[in-house]
């Protein structure tokens, strides 16, 4: 099918088609509002099968299209698609327009409402929900009308999982989007593979820094892929794969000194390949997955202070999404760093531990008392003291070590509602509870670095509170699974808790 140029954006190639049965019939998907605003090309992977949306959905999209948001830009780029495959067509609205993938898209009207003899199922339906003003219970009649007129086989998509339950309690076939959705293994299973290797290549690894080990003992590997080397139990090294079977041992040092605040060293092997991918300059992705506790935060946290006092970049962003990603802060009061301090906490809780008020000794803060206080006085000279509106004269507020690296610009909150066409250089930008993102908002994300900058992104697929994403569906595993295996990313799986004894043993039991 010839497509017009201006429809050329929208008409894809569709990544992994909704399917058809076996028998290869087509079939008729209906599509909730969230799908559209989940994923505005999904209109195009339904490959040669009959996509309606039904006419509540445009009334819902409208009440987004005007947000600056990720979302209300999904809901202008349906409204453009609509407008522009349509082409102002009264007829080709209600019969349908041809898809990219040979099938059509048509706007969905249910007139059985209106019929002068309701059939038996839409009286069920009318009984089991009287209440026609809510959009999901007019949507859902819709759907059910279309199977009822049509012999092709009827699908509800949408991604509210209480939707889908109504759908089933009145006889519709329903399931959620499933073009995104990564496989079962790749989003779950937190332990790093380990390849068995007798002892004395582990001693010949230990030394040389390097092995080659041929695919038939490996399995297939992919680029910058960590294992565990194992020759026993107690013998073991972690290492990252480079390619063609080869290996190479870690590079990190022994400690991560913050400026001006504790030592850090990597807890256990996992934390230690996380660290490695941290520090190596050519790598510019990570996706890390981990259970509360096993230190992914602190970690991308700790490595970002690390290089930034290296002057390696020219500072830190660090951000984690206010669920949905499309809400706004405005109904907080305050700054925009006070909007966000709620939903920061997990990092202020880093800073806290990396930069405490009273940092343990170090070779800077060792120096005789003399040269110390001259420093002070020159850095108090360089930046006068902050005060507190209403604070007693004389007295100044305490001042907490991340706050002065905020006011110097070497930190920065980010709202990731706020992120839409911004261009970060430069930047070690750590990304927390990035499993809570869409796929297209985590797209969103990876799309703003700009040259020289690195982006960290942890969180735990199974720790979920995005109503419209699961543990295989998230941004997350979504950016794992599309950038896997290339040379700028990096995958690590943590698995051990460091918190406490109590926290891993909560995480693992309960």
């Amino acid at each position: 099918m010839d497509v017009p140029e201006e429809q050329s954006l929208f008409f894809s190639t569709p990544q992994r088609p909704e399917g058809r049965d076996t028998s290869g019939m087509v079939k008729n998907f209906v599509l909730d509002t969230n799908v559209l605003l989940h994923d505005p090309h999904s209109l195009n992977r339904f490959e040669n099968n009959h996509v309606f949306i039904p006419v509540e959905v445009l009334s819902e999209l409208d009440r987004f299209k005007n947000e600056q948001s990720e979302r209300g830009a999904n809901a202008r780029t349906v409204h453009r698609f609509l407008n522009q495959i349509f082409g102002h067509n009264a007829k080709s609205v209600i019969k349908g327009a041809p898809t990219a993938g040979g099938g059509s898209v048509c706007i969905l009207v249910n007139d059985a409402l209106d019929a002068a003899k309701l059939s038996p199922a839409m009286k069920r339906f009318l009984k089991i929900f009287p209440d026609q003003e809510r959009m999901d219970h007019r949507i859902i009649g819709a759907c059910l009308a279309l199977q009822e007129r049509e012999k092709a086989p009827t699908i509800l998509v949408t991604k509210d999982l209480n939707m889908q339950l109504k759908g089933l309690a009145i006889g519709l076939t329903c399931q959620d989007y499933l073009n995104d959705k990564v496989s079962v293994k790749d989003a779950e299973g937190y332990d790093m593979r380990s390849i068995i290797i007798e002892s004395h290549e582990l001693q010949r690894f230990g030394s040389a820094r390097e092995i080659h080990l041929e695919t038939a003992r490996t399995g297939a590997m992919e680029i910058n892929e960590y294992v565990l080397l194992k020759a026993s139990d107690e013998k073991l090294l972690p290492a990252r794969h480079i390619g063609e079977g080869n290996f190479i041992r870690l590079n990190i040092p022994q400690s991560l000194q913050m400026p001006r605040g504790i030592e850090l060293r990597p807890a256990n092997p996992g934390q230690q390949c996380f660290l490695d991918a941290l520090l190596d300059p050519e790598i510019s992705l990570i996706t890390c997955y981990g259970q509360a506790g096993t230190g992914k935060t602190l970690m991308a946290v700790a490595a970002g202070l690390y290089l930034t006092g290296l002057h390696t970049f020219s500072g830190m962003t660090v951000s984690r999404p206010v669920v949905a990603m499309g809400d706004t802060l405005g109904f907080l009061p305050g700054t925009l760093n006070e909007k966000m301090h709620p939903w920061l906490q997990s990092i202020y809780d880093a800073f806290e531990v990396l930069l405490p008020l009273n940092p343990p000794k170090t070779k800077e803060n060792s120096k005789p008392s003399s040269e110390r206080k001259k420093q002070q006085q020159h850095h108090q000279h360089a930046q006068p003291a902050q005060t507190v509106p209403g604070a007693p004269n004389g007295q100044h507020p305490i001042v907490k070590p991340y706050e002065q690296l905020m006011a110097r610009g070497l930190l920065e909150i980010e709202a990731l509602c706020y992120i839409r066409g911004r261009s970060i250089p430069d930047r070690f930008f750590v990304l927390d509870e990035a499993q809570q993102l869409t796929p297209l908002e985590a797209k969103t994300v990876v799309t703003r670095m700009s040259k020289g900058s690195k982006l960290v992104m942890v969180g735990d697929p199974a720790q979920i509170d995005n109503p419209y994403v699961d543990s295989r569906s998230n941004g997350l595993v979504y950016t794992r699974n599309r950038l896997r295996g290339q040379s700028i990313t990096a995958h690590i799986s943590l698995s051990k808790g460091e918190r406490s004894p109590l926290a891993e043993m909560g995480a693992s039991m309960m």
